[in-house]
């Protein structure tokens, strides 16, 4: 029958996966790093999936496709909690231990072994934090903290990865910390407009991890910067999963 139906252009597609969780029926999937539609009759039309998508890549259609099917959906669903709750721990074969999965890039399992703690005595390293609060959902705008700044934007896991976070990045800096997968990515971009319109921010830092749907805390910068008007330098460090500095 001819309907309506979601399309994902492959060449835009970063496998970010923020449209999974946003299609309730199950009808997208994560497939050699790009999304995919399950099949046809798992998907209802309605692009509910539509504001999720970072890259634009995913837009309705009208095609040839088989009906949307609610009890193939259901069947669908209860297969694919009961696979998630049979994850069985795996070996990669390079010491990090891994569990099967076929969703997120970012949200792979991993495990690996913390480097030697060294037998010379270091001296502590003081925190160079200088303001409160640091979560870009709760920071207000006109903070004091905010004018004349340069301002750090850090993906919530990059101070977990990154040993030196605070020496080598936070330092001098006002910082604002998220996480686009967790959080709604267009209220960072909103915010950010706001806090680049009404303070004198000198210079923006964005630290992210590596991991493809990081790449949505990227955007909501530019997004803002670009909807401010604002000319305002911008610089973008990546950080491994290992928490080294991605070249």
């Amino acid at each position: 029958m001819l309907r309506k139906i979601v399309q994902i252009d492959q060449e835009k597609c970063n496998g970010c996966a923020l449209c999974v969780p946003s299609c309730a029926e199950g009808a997208i999937k994560i497939v050699g790093g790009k999304a995919v539609l399950s099949a046809d009759n798992f998907c209802d039309g309605l692009g509910a999936c539509l504001g999720e998508c970072p890259q634009d890549a995913i837009s309705i259609i009208e095609r040839e496709a088989d009906s949307f099917d609610e009890a193939a959906v259901a069947e669908h669903l209860a297969k694919t909690n009961a696979n998630m709750q049979a994850l069985k721990p795996l070996n990669s074969g390079n010491g990090q231990s891994i569990a099967e999965h076929s969703g997120c890039p970012g949200a792979k399992a991993f495990s690996f072994s913390a480097p030697a703690e060294s037998s010379d005595a270091t001296p502590k390293q003081k925190s160079q934090l200088r303001q409160w609060p640091v979560q870009l959902q709760l920071a207000p705008v006109s903070a004091p903290y905010f004018k004349d700044a340069d301002l750090l934007i850090a993906a919530d896991c990059v101070p977990f990865a990154y040993a030196d976070f605070h020496k080598d990045f936070l330092a001098g800096k006002a910082v604002l910390i998220g996480c686009p997968k967790l959080d709604d990515n267009r209220f960072y971009q909103e915010k950010l407009t706001e806090l680049f319109n009404v303070s004198l921010i000198r210079s923006v830092t964005v630290l992210r991890m590596e991991v493809p749907c990081c790449g949505g805390l990227v955007m909501a910068v530019r997004q803002a910067l670009a909807a401010s008007g604002k000319d305002i330098p911008l610089s973008e460090v990546t950080i491994t999963i290992s928490g080294e500095v991605k070249e």
